[in-house]
């Protein structure tokens, strides 16, 4: 495994090396423990080059309020374009054409009809004919009765 020097990981806390090289240190933290104690070196020696902020919380407000200004500023903000759909596809459309076939049926009389043949389904001529009790045993009765006739005249023969 190959070890970088402290001026190479100053370089690297300095950001002085291309993305692909720091790519490269960020990976070798990862699984070097003496590397990772040569870059908290590195960052401690430069953070003694760093000017000392006396207020704190006024400095963390003028960052915030110079990041929003930033944004308020220089965000592009996307146009919402409306997708417009062809005539065909809109309910406008839809409704017409419905109201339009409606309109037609009715004045055609088609709705006439199908009333009309409503009315002769629910009318008692296509209800099967229910018999009475009395008229299927005498129905019955006079099917046995030609039947037995019918053997008579067989066997007198």
């Amino acid at each position: 495994m190959k070890h970088y020097s402290k001026e190479e990981w100053l370089k690297y806390v300095k950001n002085e090396l291309n993305k692909d090289v720091r790519e490269g240190f960020e990976n070798h933290l990862y699984g070097c423990d003496q590397c990772l104690d040569l870059y908290l070196q590195a960052v401690a020696e430069e953070e003694s080059h760093l000017p000392i902020i006396l207020n704190e919380a006024d400095f963390t407000d003028s960052i915030m309020a110079s990041i929003a200004e930033y944004k308020n500023n220089h965000i592009e903000r996307p146009q919402v374009r409306k997708k417009s759909k062809s005539f065909y596809q809109s309910a406008l459309f839809h409704y017409s054409i419905a109201a339009a076939m409606t309109i037609l049926l009715m004045t055609t009389g088609v709705f006439q009809s199908i009333t009309k043949y409503a009315e002769n389904v629910q009318s008692p001529s296509f209800k099967e004919k229910e018999t009475s009790m009395t008229e299927g045993i005498v129905n019955k009765t006079f099917a046995w009765m030609d039947s037995l006739e019918t053997k008579n005249k067989k066997e007198g023969k």
